[in-house]
């Protein structure tokens, strides 16, 4: 008989296409629940089922009374949210799943923190700050360096590094203002849009680990080292590249620090994304979360024989062993393309010489000419994907960053 899986999905996603491609090669039947009427439009009635993400006391009723016409084996979520959503749905179904509890705590950076410094893992000094108090009052009870950051948000979006009170002021100023912004706000839960998390700045080397838990067993599928610095005042992810060229003995502390981190939040099955930094007092878990890589970078992930990372999201979701699968021996690399200034995309000119230099693979854009763009820490969207393959992560590391030279992005103010 036929799995069937609920793929719950965003309005704002680039992987409809990957889980749909791989649901097929596996004779998956697949239900999209989206809080987008949009993104269901094209699709088959009774394989899709809208939801309304805001109301989340509405989620299980919905997902029951489906399931009660169409039996669902497995629920998987794509980014932070609907991660978050699918453990609500699984739990409404009675079918294995993260727990609600453990989902919450990895989209929202405070609960994380509290979840870690409970485990006893190295974990910076942290709180919580109310955005209607005044900067100048809260400016003296946080050490220097720091980090602001919204509890909700992804990919960098609205991480500040702060050196001194001044610089504090200035970047909550700017983050009290991204938060009041309709379309961040509508994501928060609760009080999440009114407070900001500060905790101690991390020296050390940033890496990314993605792995993924079978029955609280931890399985690292890629380390990704990220080349350029990560100092500051914004974090903007440039490169990865894996595999990592880190020493053995650092990588395996890395994994050791992820997989106590996810069991710490209370994780025990699905994909595990987490960021970490490296320093002479080991690893330090900067953010995990109970979903896959975002955005394209997935593609730079192949499993043998002839996998994708979501087909193995999928095979582990409905009980196959992947515990024994291998990421093929080719070094790969991805950079996400930052937008350099705000104002309206005109063009990114020099795709197809970028494309031209051997070893890259491909070079995709995702915002349209004529939208609107804003950098990181307001903005939340990269102009696209530069992809490379290679037998060395260096070659690839260099293929990508000579095609970036290639590409003109034009922007008028």
């Amino acid at each position: 008989m036929k799995k069937r899986i609920m793929l719950v999905l965003p309005s704002t996603t680039y992987r409809t296409h990957a889980f749909m491609t791989a649901a097929a090669k596996l004779d998956i039947d697949l239900v999209v629940a989206s809080d987008h009427r949009q993104a269901l439009g094209a699709l088959v009635p009774d394989t899709t089922l809208a939801l309304n993400f805001r109301k989340l006391e509405t989620i299980a009723d919905r997902v029951y009374e489906f399931g009660q016409k169409k039996p669902i084996d497995a629920v998987v979520g794509v980014d932070d949210a609907s991660a978050y959503i699918a453990a609500l749905a699984a739990r409404a179904l009675g079918i294995p799943h993260n727990p609600v509890e453990a989902a919450e705590a990895a989209r929202n950076k405070y609960l994380m923190r509290q979840k870690m410094e409970a485990a006893g893992l190295n974990n910076p000094s942290y709180q919580l700050l109310p955005v209607k108090k005044k900067a100048s009052r809260l400016a003296g009870k946080v050490n220097y360096p720091a980090v602001l950051k919204p509890l909700f948000l992804s990919a960098s979006r609205g991480v500040t590094r702060v050196n001194d009170a001044a610089e504090f002021a200035a970047a909550f100023q700017e983050l009290k203002a991204l938060l009041a912004l309709p379309e961040v706000s509508g994501r928060a839960y609760g009080e999440e849009a009114a407070q900001i998390l500060a905790e101690d700045y991390i020296e050390g080397v940033e890496i990314a680990l993605e792995g993924i838990l079978v029955k609280r067993e931890f399985k690292a599928l890629a380390i990704f080292d990220k080349p350029d610095p990560l100092e500051g005042p914004h974090f903007v992810e440039t490169i990865y590249v894996t595999p990592s060229r880190l020493p053995g003995y650092v990588q395996r502390e890395a994994v050791h620090a992820a997989h106590r981190a996810a069991l710490a939040l209370g994780l025990d099955n699905g994909p595990v994304h987490a960021e970490l930094r490296i320093n002479e007092r080991g690893a330090w878990v900067i953010e995990i979360a109970a979903r896959s890589i975002g955005g394209l970078c997935s593609q730079t992930l192949r499993f043998l024989p002839e996998m994708s990372l979501e087909e193995l999201i999928l095979r582990q979701a409905i009980g196959e062993n992947i515990l024994e699968v291998q990421r093929e021996r080719t070094a790969a690399a991805v950079m996400m393309l930052p937008v350099p200034q705000a104002g309206i995309l005109e063009a990114v000119e020099g795709v197809e010489a970028a494309k031209a230099v051997e070893g890259v693979e491909d070079v995709i854009i995702t915002i349209p000419a004529g939208q609107e763009v804003l950098p990181l820490p307001r903005g939340g969207r990269y102009l696209g994907f530069i992809f490379a393959r290679a037998e060395q992560p260096e070659d690839a590391e260099t293929a990508i960053r000579e095609a970036y030279r290639r590409l003109k992005v034009v922007i008028r103010p």
